[in-house]
């Protein structure tokens, strides 16, 4: 399949800047390149009459996370959303234009979450700041504007795999109880013989090279890539958890172990809608200068308004 239109024009020109590819540079300047293409690659112009940086206590010390909303209305629906960036790279203000978004088309208090980054905090920290942001969310949410009752989680790649955790802890643990998930080509399993590796594996933004650097940053050993909280795909079983919309992009190499966890998720008798996006790249939902995803980023939206009664 062809990547679409404007999609192509921004690797193109992503080419032109004769930086080298991600497994190549260091961590330091990953972060920085991640930040500098956001110039490039969000729309922006979002504004909201709430927006809010505060933190909460997390396992090893306060943990940042910005609030969203599109009114200053109390019990509002609450959307914990878990960045991308292979646990390694990515930020509150990287995803700062997709959260934007997100809230003014749900309706939705949204709270992005500046969980610990590997190498520095290796796995399972991040997996730790984001159980502690739901327990926050509960626990506070009456005194944020939210509603614990309506609450969901969501993220993309990494994140997605954080959000499919959550579901996962929520319910092994008994709670908190979570009403809805938003996996946006979620990473979810540590197979890498699927076809969409081989596929997709190389010329887009996320590489099969790409993917070992960041697996290998984010583990103490590659034997926990088998950890249930590294990779939710290997968990016995999926029946019980919260209704889910997965977002797929075509051209993806994570597209066929996303497609794989959304059909267990419905065999399980979990309510699932699988949406695809035919020239979609990884990494696209933050690339909202483009038409495409501004349609997934509104379709993301309008599924937590749905679910969560916004």
């Amino acid at each position: 399949m062809a990547v679409d239109g404007e999609i192509r024009s921004l690797l193109d020109f992503m080419a032109s800047r004769g930086l080298p590819p991600l497994h190549e540079q260091s961590v330091e300047d990953a972060r920085a390149n991640m930040i500098k293409g956001r110039a490039v690659l969000a729309q922006g112009g979002v504004e909201l009459p709430r927006v809010e940086d505060r933190s909460f206590p997390g396992p090893a010390g306060p943990v940042p996370v910005r609030l969203y909303a599109a009114s200053q209305g109390k019990a509002l629906p609450m959307l914990l959303f878990f960045h991308g960036g292979g646990w390694v790279i990515g930020s509150i203000e990287s995803h700062d234009d997709v959260c934007r978004r997100l809230a003014r088309d749900s309706g939705c208090l949204v709270l992005s979450v500046d969980y610990r980054l590997a190498p520095e905090h290796k796995f399972p920290a991040p997996v730790e700041d984001c159980w502690a942001a739901v327990q926050w969310a509960a626990t506070h949410g009456v005194e944020l504007g939210g509603d614990p009752a309506r609450l969901a989680v969501g993220g993309d790649s990494a994140g997605g795999n954080l959000a499919a955790v959550m579901t996962q802890r929520a319910r092994d643990e008994g709670g908190p109880a979570l009403a809805f998930q938003l996996l946006i080509y979620p990473a979810v399993d540590d197979d890498w013989t699927r076809p969409s590796y081989a596929a997709h594996g190389q010329g887009y933004v996320l590489t099969y090279p790409g993917m070992e650097w960041f697996w290998g940053h984010y583990l103490n050993a590659p034997s926990e890539s088998g950890d249930l909280r590294a990779s939710p795909f290997k968990a016995e079983s999926l029946a019980g958890l919260p209704p889910a919309l997965v977002q797929l992009a075509d051209c993806d190499i994570l597209f066929d172990e996303g497609m794989a966890y959304a059909a267990r998720l419905e065999a399980a008798g979990v309510p699932v809608t699988l949406k695809r996006y035919g020239g979609a790249i990884h990494g696209f939902y933050n690339m909202t200068v483009t038409a495409l995803a501004r349609e997934a980023v509104t379709d993301g939206a309008q599924a937590l308004k749905a679910a969560l009664k916004a």
